[in-house]
């Protein structure tokens, strides 16, 4: 959307105007890290436009429906796995995957192990009992979790292995990253974490200076390439999950989560189909 000589020069009131949105509505866009202004992400309602300037909406983050079915990838007496959509918050909310797990499957007690960022998907553990639930944070705690995670990041990714090992919040933080596939402007890893320290991959990949595409915090501040504004999420997804069963240390439960078809579409935007061919 180009900026008229008569159109209302405050980013808040453009949007209402051309949307045909209230303030309110137009302003929770902009909060979003929606809004970009001459490829420029801005998240400032009272942004001051000019004549001429170019007003983008990138694509919508999606929301969970109120009411769905949850895909449950492995389940045993003691533990459950499932597949966690984008767009809902794992737990601590009355719209959690937790929540609605434990209405799905007719169990109040259920708790989740551990968190996923609202808009990552896949792999997310659920223990059914507070002993169990006690006995997989000791397993967490004690790092015995091998975490694999997928991200489509901004940049041809130059290197076929890298460590990133630089601490968060004043905690070490270990990531590994392999590198999957190049694209045109984007890349496809894969990142294997020692720790899970709060959203430790998508700091890391942007310290980096390959953040993850669609990330709207840590992510691109300036969209050279218009597709970036196409990709509706953060491209994070948790393919699998292993650990020894806490419960039964001599067992181990491992757990995958196919690439969601979001995931998948972001790929074959960057020219890098399912994503399987290394570069």
């Amino acid at each position: 959307m180009r900026v008229g000589r008569d159109d209302p020069k405050t980013l808040q009131d453009f949007l209402a105007r051309k949307l045909s949105l209230s303030r309110r509505g137009a302003k929770d866009i902009v909060d979003s890290r929606r809004v970009w202004v001459n490829r420029k992400c801005v998240w400032m309602a009272r942004y001051a436009l000019e004549t001429g300037d170019i007003v983008d909406v990138s694509a919508e983050i999606p929301k969970a429906p109120k009411k769905f079915h949850i895909r449950v990838l492995w389940s045993d007496g003691d533990y459950m796995v499932v597949d966690k959509p984008a767009g809902i918050v794992s737990c601590g909310d009355a719209k959690s995957v937790e929540a609605m797990l434990r209405e799905q499957e007719g169990m109040p007690g259920l708790e989740a192990v551990h968190r996923l960022d609202r808009d990552t998907t896949g792999c997310l553990m659920f223990a059914k009992n507070h002993a169990a639930l006690e006995a997989a944070i000791g397993v967490f705690k004690a790092r015995k979790v091998s975490k694999i995670y997928h991200a489509v990041a901004v940049g041809r990714f130059k290197f076929a292995h890298q460590t990133v090992d630089a601490p968060l919040d004043g905690q070490d933080a270990v990531s590994n990253i392999t590198r999957e596939a190049v694209g045109d402007e984007a890349s496809f890893l894969k990142i294997r974490i020692e720790t899970g320290r709060t959203n430790q991959i998508r700091r890391h990949l942007a310290s980096i200076r390959f953040p993850v595409v669609g990330d709207r915090v840590f992510g691109l501040k300036n969209a050279r390439d218009p597709r970036f504004l196409r990709v509706p999420r953060q491209m994070l997804h948790a393919s699998s999950l292993a650990l020894p069963d806490p419960q039964h240390p001599k067992q181990e439960i491992k757990v995958h989560s196919p690439l969601p078809a979001d995931f998948r579409a972001a790929l074959k935007l960057f020219g890098m189909g399912k994503g399987r061919t290394r570069k």
